[in-house]
């Protein structure tokens, strides 16, 4: 029997290749590192009397250094063992838990042209990289040398040029006796709601995407048009290829860290898996001799991408720009990882500076910039801390009381509970150091207290004088509006609306992707929920994006509850643009609202923390003139929230008499 190669991937990634071998020999206890899933032992191949055979759990593969055996699981059960091939791979599947496929001879077929579509997507690699050298890929070449690559470098990554044409691929593929079929299985035409397929790729750079295996199943298109609707364009889901399971720069990043030498080396910029964001970071930080370097393909990190970094090394660091939408990414990273941890499984997060990413800092100033910011990448534990220490002060027991919730709140979603618990110990740790008694040498009048970035600073009470009273930070009535209540409330309505609206109509996420994973929630349900709706996004390809398919995929994932009460808020609100049945100009329009009305609410609470520090700031310092002044910018934010309340109001109000309900009797 023919096994394929995804079933003979499947086992081996589930079976540590130490516990096949362990029950052939004993580990030398001095050399073997249990933690990195690194083994020594006396080799059973041959006779000795120091351990020489080594195997490693991350590469799945043995060698011994005496003899020179080497081999992966079957070949370990066939030659010592004596087993067949099918005896090994019973064996094998057996300890994954997994059945032996049955003879299937449609999946034989589904195989057999499987090997097919991979030759045409070699033939259209090789068809790409031939025009990038033609008249036509001038302007192609002089843009990647402008880019700072070199012949090498674009040789190496089989970079490419897709002519501005609507048929030159087509033509080519089948002057090669390639079927209309094979071509649009490969995803190279577009052929759905149009006459006559033409070229996806047209007037691009071409960026080659590898399966582990290192076989062509997709590409990615960088515009050389300003015009273009899209400035960077990935094949569409085929039977090759599913975005959301892929790395670009996977296998060769692999190869990197297993090459001889690595297995000894800490996790530096050498010795890890780093998880950068787009395919020139990547080639330029390989150009640059960082060969570690992987990407998502152009949407936020999927679960199956994490657990790919995973199988290479149990610390990949997450590399992001240091910019907002940087912070908000790692953060959105972060929530991911979390329920997966596992003893000596995490991540780390690395922060560019501002303005930079790592194409910019290795062409700019070479590697050794990027491998100081490596150097200072921060624990998953720590990246969480300092997210919820920087949002505000923390002087009063009701916001420390608050910070202890979202913290335990966060960690509790870890599944493992070891890991579980010794999260929950850090955070009793550094909430214990964080607030500490605020007075120190009472007798000197000297004083301590925390600032909103959780850092002490010192002051005087000036020996008995009465400096400047600490003013009313925000009146009581701005404290309660909708755009600076903040996460007092688990859910907003305003957030319910953006959250239930994208929900119920996911064609949004099409049109206006980047702007909506941008998207804060001060409701931690609706972060969780908004990170698996994403995740959700980005499995299948557009047009397969429906609301039946999102809410069957987050219903599965244990969100149905929170769906269901978000859908009775706004119905009992009357916010008909959320829900099911409001056509889809009605659901843009409420949402472009609501969302205007969600990031001036931000905006607004942002200053509101900034005007009180200052002001705490100038009271110690007793500077009365910069006190007023302070005051006075402070009632303006006030104002300015009752009125964003009120215009609010008036909007949300003005959807129920504007007479375009659909299906008005339902609400």
């Amino acid at each position: 029997m023919r096994f394929s190669n995804t079933f003979l991937d499947d086992i081996r990634d589930r079976v540590p290749i130490s516990n096949v071998i362990a029950r052939r020999v004993s580990w030398d206890k001095r050399k073997t590192n249990v933690s990195r899933g690194d083994y020594w032992a006396c080799c059973p191949f041959h006779g000795e009397k120091s351990p020489s055979f080594h195997c490693e759990d991350r590469k799945g593969r043995y060698h011994c250094f005496g003899c020179g055996v080497t081999g992966d699981h079957f070949r370990f059960l066939t030659e010592l063992e004596g087993l067949s091939f099918p005896e090994a791979v019973q064996q094998i599947a057996d300890m994954a838990g997994v059945p032996m496929p049955l003879a299937d001879p449609v999946m034989e077929k589904r195989e057999k042209e499987r090997g097919s579509l991979i030759d045409v997507m070699e033939m259209a690699t090789q068809f790409f990289q031939d025009q990038l050298q033609t008249a036509n890929g001038a302007r192609a070449r002089a843009y990647l040398r402008d880019r700072g690559l070199t012949g090498r470098t674009i040789e190496t990554f089989r970079l490419g040029y897709a002519p501005d044409s609507r048929n030159a691929l087509k033509e080519f593929l089948a002057g090669k006796g390639v079927t209309k079929e094979q071509i649009e299985a490969c995803g190279l035409v577009v052929h759905e709601n149009v006459p006559v397929s033409y070229d996806r790729f047209r007037d691009r750079i071409m960026f080659p995407i590898l399966s582990s295996r290192e076989k062509v199943i997709a590409f990615g298109g960088r515009a050389m048009s300003a015009d273009a609707p899209a400035k960077y364009l990935n094949s569409n889901e085929t039977e090759l290829f599913h975005k959301g399971n892929v790395l670009y720069n996977f296998a060769r990043a692999r190869r990197a860290i297993q090459g001889p030498g690595r297995g000894d080396q800490d996790d530096n910029a050498s010795g890890t898996i780093i998880a950068v964001e787009g395919y020139m970071d990547v080639i330029a930080l390989y150009q640059a001799g960082v060969e570690n370097a992987v990407a998502p393909l152009g949407t936020a990190l999927t679960e199956n991408q994490l657990e790919l970094l995973w199988k290479m090394v149990p610390q990949p660091v997450l590399c992001f720009d240091g910019d907002g939408a940087g912070i908000r990414a790692a953060n959105r990273a972060a929530e991911l990882a979390l329920p997966h941890l596992k003893p000596g499984r995490s991540v780390r997060f690395a922060l560019l500076p501002d303005g930079k990413d790592p194409d910019d800092l290795v062409r700019d100033e070479g590697r050794a910039p990027f491998d100081k910011v490596m150097s200072q990448a921060k624990p998953l534990s720590e990246m969480l801390w300092s997210r919820e220490v920087n949002t505000g002060k923390f002087d009063t027991p009701e916001a420390r009381a608050e910070l202890e919730a979202r913290l335990k709140q966060l960690v509790a979603v870890i599944a493992d509970e070891n890991v579980r618990r010794h999260y929950q110990q850090d955070i009793r740790d550094r909430l214990n150091t964080f607030f500490q008694p605020q007075f120190q040498n009472r007798g000197s009048g000297e004083r301590r207290g925390f600032n909103g970035n959780g850092n002490s600073r010192n002051g005087r009470d000036n020996a008995g004088k009465a400096g400047p009273k600490s003013p009313s930070l925000i009146s009581d009535r701005l404290a309660r509006s909708g755009p600076v209540r903040g996460h007092r409330d688990i859910t907003a309505l305003r957030e319910s609306v953006l959250a239930l609206t994208v929900v119920n109509h996911p064609a949004l996420m099409i049109d206006d992707y980047d702007e909506i994973a941008a998207i804060e929630y001060d409701s931690r349900e609706l972060q969780r929920l908004w990170s698996a709706m994403l995740g959700a996004a980005a499995a299948v390809a557009g047009p397969h994006l429906t609301r039946e398919y999102l809410t069957e995929r987050l219903e599965f994932e244990g969100f149905g509850p929170l769906i269901k009460s978000l859908d009775q808020q706004v119905r009992n609100a009357r916010l008909w643009t959320a829900t099911e049945e409001a056509a889809m100009e009605d659901a843009r329009e409420g949402y472009r609202q609501a969302l205007a009305f969600h990031k001036r609410a931000k905006a607004l609470r942002r200053q509101k923390m900034e005007l009180e520090r200052e002001i705490a700031l100038a009271t110690e310092a007793g500077d009365g003139e910069a006190i007023v002044q302070l005051m006075r910018a402070q009632q303006e934010v006030h104002f300015e929230g009752v009125r964003l309340e009120n215009q609010e109001a008036i909007i949300d109000g003005f959807g129920v008499l504007s007479g375009r309900v659909k299906g008005a009797a339902n609400h």
